[in-house]
């Protein structure tokens, strides 16, 4: 007569499913936390410094705008309604202006001394900073 074991034993085997759904938890959970270390609407802005390459040689036609909001094409005093007429001899073929705007100048003047600059024809705009 052949006896039967009472109890059958089970062959122990490691679910791996559950522990993918942990791992996947917490890689979520610290990319989350990770972003919401970062202030990611804040931008820190320092223009007038800055790392930038030599000029060339040839020096392209320069625009500039100091503190008290003077604007300046090649160091001659211009009217801001006067740039795009006083600019069309002065831009080449190749469409390079150099932009130099004093930290303290107001932003709404450079920006429209640039949209006149580029009705004269400039389309390239060289950005001019203190070199560090």
């Amino acid at each position: 007569m052949k006896l039967r074991r009472s109890r059958v034993s089970k062959r122990g085997r490691i679910e791996i499913i559950p522990m993918i759904d942990v791992m996947f938890f917490l890689l979520a959970t610290f990319m989350l936390t990770s972003l919401a270390m970062h202030r990611l609407d804040s931008v820190r802005i320092d223009l007038p410094r800055g790392q930038a390459q030599q000029m060339p040689a040839d020096r392209p036609v320069a625009l500039s705008v100091d503190r008290a909001n003077q604007i300046y094409i090649n160091r001659q005093p211009v009217a801001l309604e006067e740039i795009s007429g006083s600019l069309k001899r002065f831009i080449g073929p190749d469409g390079n202006l150099v932009v130099a705007a004093d930290d303290g100048a107001s932003h709404g003047i450079v920006v429209q001394a640039m949209l006149g600059a580029r009705k004269a024809g400039a389309r390239h705009f060289l950005v001019a900073v203190h070199r560090e």
